[in-house]
């Protein structure tokens, strides 16, 4: 459950979350559990990578909260009197480890330049005949 501020807006209601004062930490306190941690080389190159294509300016406009929407529709849905599905179990994450992805598939791209180099190799070769050896003239 939890505990929130519905107040007028317009002609409707807004209902804002709250928290009680034992919920919100101090920055340094949150920050305190964060590990040192160096990184380096291929990870640190990714990083950058991933942070300059996904840079760009912030429209807080175009930022929709879905939770505080949610809640605004089961509010909506209660005062209606209609009957409130169970939420649904979130589906477990499959997490991927995007450096070992990226040398599986560099490994496979190698491995795939190497059979072709191969294959080529073991073809016979083409011998060119008198005749395509002649000169146009």
């Amino acid at each position: 459950a939890r505990t929130v501020l519905i107040s007028a807006y317009g002609d409707g209601l807004l209902a804002t979350t709250l928290n009680f004062d034992y919920e919100v930490r101090s920055a340094q306190e949150a920050f305190d559990e964060v590990p040192e941690v160096k990184i380096q080389g291929e990870m640190l190159q990714l990083a950058k990578h991933i942070i300059d294509t996904k840079r760009r300016d912030f429209d807080p406009s175009t930022f929709e909260d879905r939770y505080e929407a949610a809640l605004a529709e089961f509010v909506k849905a209660k005062l209606e009197g209609k009957p409130i599905a169970p939420p649904r179990k979130a589906r477990e994450a499959k997490v991927v480890n995007l450096l070992e992805a990226l040398r599986e598939s560099a490994a496979l791209s190698e491995r795939n330049d190497k059979t072709a180099a191969k294959k080529r190799a073991a073809q016979p070769r083409r011998t060119r005949t008198a005749a395509t050896r002649r000169k146009a003239s």
